[in-house]
């Protein structure tokens, strides 16, 4: 099997102030190969996702950003397989991603930085267009304790449990190099979470032992939308599909949608027959209609938000990691406590084909693997080997094949995958 290793490519660091609000950029990791040159556009703004600085390109500039334990950050071009050092941002213990932008939490500072990878993917319904630009550091979000961070189709929410705080960041002030935030009223503090759709944010509401137990509207300008609440015990875990937003509940799921400033809520009830722990962490290519999420060591389910229906897949090896396709074979990838990653069927709920071992050295090791990560694209899934410093590619549609391995020179404990 052919092992390339990422090519170190230095640049330029990005001097990080915990209370910068804009910084100067770096270029990233290298250039596309000759295929792929990015030609000479001037974008226009003319609502095709182009800003100025930034170049339209043929095809999708997919990365693999990294964070280590010691706060830096790098981008893997996966065209070219060049490594890229980005900048420093220290205390990291979690990050999120809507496909452009990386937002870094950290539980130590209370902060929340946001880092424009510089490369993205404009969504116009029948096409895509692809752009490139400059890497750069547009500033921090400052709260207390680690946030939680959920990126949108057009904004990001940032909820702080210790506080009950809410901000929203803008994606389109974001683009232009500012911070641009907008402080929601804050709300009883518990484990919660803002979630935007369209011109709302879904912020959950407390309920007794600090957990939520219903979701809230709130509109442009923050304030509720009468009469709109829906309840939802335990609110934990949330993704964005192409119906929807979807909100773990314990009995199943929520399901929000938005007709301009008006918002409907649909339960979907975990199947009846099933005794298999609930759905609390999503995960899916980006923009499909289902879902996947891990259900405790029994397996994983899959939430169809188009059907509004679940399907549990029993696994004889527990899951720490699994994510849906949802392309034409109905192909599921996931992460077994084995360390091996195995493709399943969506249809049938039978394994397809299953990989060797790819961390043993972060399976022993609790904190590393809490930050192992397991992405879905349209061709590749993409996994973290923290412990061994490696970065792998799989073919899920070739029999689990291991396209491509990555060296890396730092520890990769936190991965995102930007361009998409």
């Amino acid at each position: 099997m052919h092992t390339p290793k990422a090519l170190l490519v230095p640049v330029p660091a990005l001097a990080l102030s915990l209370s910068l609000v804009a910084c100067s950029a770096a270029t990233p990791g290298g250039s596309p190969p000759e295929s792929a040159t990015p030609p000479s556009v001037t974008p226009t703004g003319d609502g095709h996702g182009a800003i100025a600085g930034a170049a339209e390109v043929p095809e999708p500039q997919l990365h693999l950003l990294t964070l280590d334990p010691e706060g830096s950050v790098d981008m893997l071009d996966l065209a070219d397989g060049t490594l890229a050092h980005l900048t420093e941002v220290a205390g990291v213990s979690s990050i999120a991603t809507d496909g452009r932008y990386v937002f870094t939490s950290s539980a130590t500072t209370g902060s929340v930085t946001v880092i424009d990878s510089g490369v993205w993917t404009w969504d116009h319904e029948d096409h895509f267009h692809y752009y490139r630009g400059e890497p750069k550091v547009v500033g921090t979000v400052e709260g207390e304790g680690e946030a939680v961070v959920t990126p949108g189709a057009s904004a990001t929410g940032i909820f702080f449990p210790r506080t009950g705080k809410v901000t929203v960041l803008d994606h389109d002030t974001l683009a232009t190099g500012e911070l641009g935030a907008t402080t929601v009223p804050a709300v009883e503090a518990h484990a919660g979470m803002a979630v935007p759709l369209s011109r709302s944010v879904l912020v959950t509401q407390a309920a007794a032992g600090g957990t939520a137990g219903s979701v809230q509207p709130r509109d442009a300008g923050g304030e509720s939308v009468a009469g709109a609440t829906a309840p939802c015990a335990g609110a934990q875990g949330t993704i964005t599909t192409s119906v929807g937003v979807v909100i773990g509940c314990d009995d199943g799921a929520l399901l929000a949608t938005a007709d301009g400033d008006d918002v409907a809520f649909e339960r979907i009830p975990y199947p009846a027959g099933v005794d298999a722990p609930r759905a609390t962490e999503f995960r899916a290519r980006e923009g499909r209609p289902t879902v996947a999420a891990v259900a405790g060591d029994q397996g994983a389910w899959l939430l169809d938000t188009r059907e509004r229906s679940w399907r549990f897949i029993a696994t004889d090896v527990p899951l720490l990691r699994v994510a849906a396709v949802d392309d034409r074979e109905g192909h599921v990838v996931a992460l077994g406590l084995d360390g091996r990653v195995r493709v399943l069927s969506a249809e049938t709920g039978g394994t397809l084909a299953t990989t060797e071992p790819l961390l043993p050295e972060t399976l022993a090791d609790p904190a590393l693997l809490q930050g192992v990560e397991l992405i879905a694209d349209q061709q590749r899934a993409y996994l973290n080997a923290p412990a061994e410093r490696r970065l792998h590619e799989i073919d899920f549609a070739d029999g689990a094949r291991l396209a491509r391995s990555f060296d890396t020179a730092t520890v990769p404990a936190l991965l995102a995958e930007t361009g998409r």
